[in-house]
């Protein structure tokens, strides 16, 4: 199975996972009075939109360069997975106004066992969306089914929230129901927070921790033709990695040798995992460059 077609499968199984959700939720809340389904059914809805964003929009990450975009579509990946992030924190403030008003105002939330269902049913639901997407997302590494899989995460325990409401109401607490609404949009706007940081560094062009740092910069050193490096630029376009750097060699090289070594040394690092592209530029050892290069 292709790429692309990995990514696809995945999303939609997000997309169809949410949409059951909302249905089952949604009308199971809405007889009821429950807001603590209601606001577990508004979060689906949600996730549902950022599916279908990451579902037409996150797929030009598969496009290639092009004429407009030379390196690459990645950086809109990681802007698909940052939408997802500004949705959820959006959300986790509205419902944080809904639990308020609730517990100002009061609530008629009746119990009934299609409650204990529909939770229930949005829980599997979640589940095997989380499963799935998981599983396809192993050798994608995609940030946007990351962002996907980490809400479905979050889906199951807001769920398990709710059911706190839920058996609230059942033993004539239904403040708990209120309760619930809040526990559930303060996780989401939690999750909400660590997934747009995180695509926040992969747009601007952060650079990576300093372990990876370290491995690159090994992995350039271990070549037997290498003396030294210096001017190493490692930063994000996307999800992955640009690195550039100087590299120095016997100067008594020959031109073809140099080539030959140059394009080892580029394949060498664009091997390792995290790693998109790579730009080497050879100098003859002794020149003195070096020792003006802040490593």
């Amino acid at each position: 199975m292709s790429d692309e077609r990995a990514f696809v499968r995945a999303t939609w199984a997000n997309v169809l996972g949410n949409a059951a959700k909302i249905l089952v939720e949604g009308a199971v809340g809405l007889s009821t009075g429950s807001l603590a389904l209601i606001a577990d059914a508004a979060h689906s809805l949600a996730d549902l939109l950022a599916s279908l964003v990451v579902l037409v929009w996150g797929r030009l990450t598969y496009a290639g360069p092009d004429s407009t975009h030379p390196h690459g579509h990645e950086r809109i990946e990681a802007l698909t997975a940052l939408f997802v992030g500004v949705t959820l924190i959006v959300l986790a403030g509205n419902l944080l106004w809904e639990t308020y008003h609730t517990l100002q105002s009061g609530t008629d939330v009746r119990f009934s066992y299609a409650l204990v269902g529909g939770l229930a049913f949005a829980i599997v639901d979640m589940v095997a969306v989380y499963w799935y997407t998981v599983r396809m997302n192993r050798e994608l590494n995609s940030p946007s089914l990351r962002a996907l899989a980490v809400d479905c995460q979050n889906d199951v325990y807001t769920s398990f929230a709710a059911a706190i409401g839920v058996f609230g109401v059942a033993f004539g607490f239904p403040a708990l129901d209120a309760v619930a609404g809040g526990l559930v949009s303060l996780l989401v706007g939690y999750q909400g927070v660590e997934v747009a940081r995180e695509n926040v560094d992969y747009l601007v062009g952060s650079a990576p921790e300093q372990d990876e740092w370290n491995r690159i910069r090994d992995a350039i050193l271990e070549h037997p033709a290498v003396e030294g490096v210096h001017d190493l630029q490692v930063y994000y376009i996307g999800p992955e990695l640009e690195v550039e750097f100087h590299a120095e060699v016997d100067g008594a090289y020959t031109l073809r040798e140099a080539h030959d070594i140059e394009t080892e040394l580029n394949q060498r690092v664009r091997a390792l995992p995290i790693v998109g592209d790579a730009h080497a530029h050879l100098d003859p050892a002794g020149m003195g460059e070096w020792k003006d290069a802040a490593e």
